[in-house]
């Protein structure tokens, strides 16, 4: 089995901290949000994270710092959304070049997975394509999301709903799943039509009459596609308490919530509710709620909320 992480996409819904970084590579409790995912797969299972060029820096930075000896990083060669491949076009593209005839595991590098990927692959049955799928608990939540239905027997896939007003059920599609490598050329020829359908694949096999089988769990899962997303995560992670990363104080500061101050940064006769912080930023007379304040800003005397601040923002208030 190969373990291959789609991690391409330029995420504008979370400008500005998007802009010059890829959203995998985004801190999450502490470390990068594909940093849990690489660490869940089993050693021996090879990984290929897909990016692009315009964060091919920041992905090598990435797999240096992690020293996992089996990952490579695979650059598509597009500067922008509209020369993409297409998330599905660049499996296809790399199923093709690199001649892959293995299993293939097939992770979105902006999903938070809290299941273990051991457990997920020992539900594997050889050459039946198996879909991780989240029981959301609430169909008015389900509307937003592709929606599995499964056969009486709890494990079968017999169909999907994308997006559905009045949702048949709370099972929902993740951006996890195993492509057994029988059911790789079928992959191939419906990228050339919907190269940017990675779900649509599922559907393309149930209509050759292809079985899917269903791993459904209930532990932590995010897709981390919004600001609301990435601090409901952050919560869920981090719990009522404080994250302070190598070199990060707190001075005279209340902090109410999930709050996590990353590597270096100072903060000094401050409040704080549910804020992320990032390396090298400085905080003083703030008071912050629902805010994530990118790399090396600075921050004096100002009452945020709901906030994402750039890279290198200098803000004083004028009082």
């Amino acid at each position: 089995m190969h373990a291959f992480i789609l991690a391409g996409g330029f995420a504008t819904r979370l400008w500005p901290l998007t802009e010059k970084r890829a959203k995998p590579l985004l801190p999450l409790a502490g470390k990068p949000i594909i940093t849990h995912i690489v660490e869940k797969i089993p050693k021996d299972i090879p990984v290929t994270v897909s990016t692009n060029a315009v964060f091919k820096e920041g992905f090598e930075s990435w797999r240096k710092e992690l020293g996992r000896e089996n990952l490579e990083i695979l650059i598509e060669d597009t500067l922008s959304d509209d020369q993409k491949l297409g998330a599905l076009g660049a499996v296809s593209q790399w199923i093709q070049s690199e001649s892959i005839n293995e299993d293939v595991l097939l992770l979105t590098g902006d999903n938070y997975f809290g299941f273990e990927i051991s457990d997920f692959t020992e539900a594997y049955s050889n050459g039946t394509p198996l879909l991780a799928a989240f029981d959301i608990s609430d169909k008015n939540k389900a509307k937003s999301f592709g929606v599995v239905l499964l056969e009486d027997d709890g494990k079968s896939i017999k169909g999907f709903e994308e997006k559905p007003k009045e949702p048949s059920s709370t099972i929902v599609s993740t951006g996890c799943s195993i492509l057994p490598k029988s059911s790789l050329p079928v992959l191939v020829e419906y990228a050339k039509k919907k190269p940017d359908n990675v779900g649509g694949i599922f559907e393309e096999f149930l209509s050759q009459k292809i079985s899917i089988e269903c791993f459904t769990f209930s532990d932590p899962w995010f897709d981390i596609g919004s600001f609301e997303a990435y601090l409901e995560a952050t919560r869920e992670l981090v719990g009522e308490k404080i994250v302070l990363e190598e070199g990060a104080s707190l001075e005279h500061t209340n902090c109410e919530g999930s709050v996590v101050v990353g590597v270096g940064s100072k903060v000094n006769r401050s409040e704080l509710k549910d804020v992320v912080i990032f390396e090298g930023s400085t905080i003083e007379d703030c008071n912050l709620e629902n805010c994530i304040i990118d790399l090396n800003c600075s921050l004096k005397g100002v009452d945020l909320r709901g906030k994402m601040i750039r890279e290198k923002t200098n803000l004083t208030s004028k009082k």
